[in-house]
């Protein structure tokens, strides 16, 4: 099998259910790019909140990091979809934002991240459509939940990336590939994994509200996984994460006074289910049929534009599978 990875490498991954290479991104040539087209992004929801009346400044003499806090802080809301570059599970209107731009793409298909999934998933590899920006401001000025307390945006709960897609999706090889836009130490809340962790299978996962869940989100039950043995897993720009589908994951709070900025992509064989069949995935690479490769941003754009179309005030489809009276989460 060809690839960025070396054998040693690729067993290493199987071995553990994770892989930390460094050093594969330029953080020049590769993140610099996408990070000055989010300062537009930013430009354009603070300039709506502004003409809205939710914030008094555009705080635009700000750094991204803080002006991102500043406008959250003010408007006492968490914009998190108005970066993302996925639709949300549910509540899907015609306006619901996305953001899709050529730097995006430009990462989603950069060739030394699909050079390094071929070396796990093969020479045949899907953009799978589960993918997102997180941009975490300091838990300590992340607007609370008026209902629980809790940071509307902060440490992601532990799960497994195969508990958050359909069934449909448990015989599919996918890969996670992370990175972060800055350095994420341990205090901008890095990652922890625990590993070997994908020996287990597929573990229950619980939703906000059951009796095993009173952190929000979706959670494996404590008793289900070994806390204790989550390894913090700190990068710094250039790095990139590779987790199994079924490895054991979640990540620390941000205590520190910057925003931890990350991509969570997946890959997977051409031909296998995605976990989510309503969202459109594209062709990264593939040797058999390469006139099948999607090199365009703005078909790319389209084709989620059209799908929020298509999905505006209809029906929800069923991504999750997890259910409060589970016998895990009772």
């Amino acid at each position: 099998m060809g690839g960025l990875l070396t054998a040693e490498q690729v067993q290493q991954f199987e071995d553990d259910g994770y892989l930390l290479v460094e050093g594969v991104l330029d953080p020049e040539k590769d993140l610099d790019p996408i990070i000055a087209e989010y300062d537009g992004v930013l430009d354009n929801l603070a300039d709506e909140l502004f003409a809205d009346g939710q914030i008094s400044s555009r705080y635009e003499d700000e750094p991204f990091g803080k002006r991102l806090g500043k406008i959250y802080q003010e408007s006492g809301q968490v914009h998190a979809q108005y970066f993302d570059f996925s639709l949300p599970q549910k509540g899907i209107q015609h306006d619901t934002p996305f953001w899709t731009g050529p730097a995006v793409f430009s990462a989603l298909t950069n060739k030394k991240l699909i050079d390094t999934a071929e070396s796990i998933i093969g020479p045949e590899v899907y953009s799978n459509p589960v993918q997102h920006v997180r941009i975490k401001p300091p838990e300590a000025i992340v607007p609370k939940d008026p209902e629980t307390g809790r940071p509307m945006l902060g440490a992601t709960q532990a799960h497994q990336d195969n508990g958050v897609v359909s069934e449909e999706a448990d015989t599919t090889k996918m890969l996670t590939i992370w990175f972060s836009l800055l350095d994420a130490p341990i205090e901008a809340g890095c990652l922890r994994v625990e590993p070997k962790s994908h020996r287990q299978g597929l573990l229950p996962h619980c939703p906000a509200g059951s009796n095993k869940n009173k952190k929000g989100g979706l959670q494996i039950p404590e008793d289900y996984f070994d806390e204790d043995g989550l390894v913090p897993v700190p990068t710094k720009r250039g790095d990139i994460l590779l987790l199994s589908a079924r490895t054991v994951h979640d990540s620390l709070p941000n205590v520190s006074d910057n925003i931890r900025w990350s991509f969570d992509l997946r890959y997977n064989p051409i031909g296998q289910a995605t976990g989510r069949a309503s969202f459109p995935g594209f062709v990264a690479r593939s040797a058999k049929n390469p006139e099948s490769e999607l090199h365009d941003p703005e078909t790319w754009t389209q084709l989620w534009t059209e799908t929020r179309e298509r999905l505006a005030n209809n029906p929800e489809p069923a991504y999750n599978r997890w259910n409060v009276d589970d016998y895990a989460c009772a």
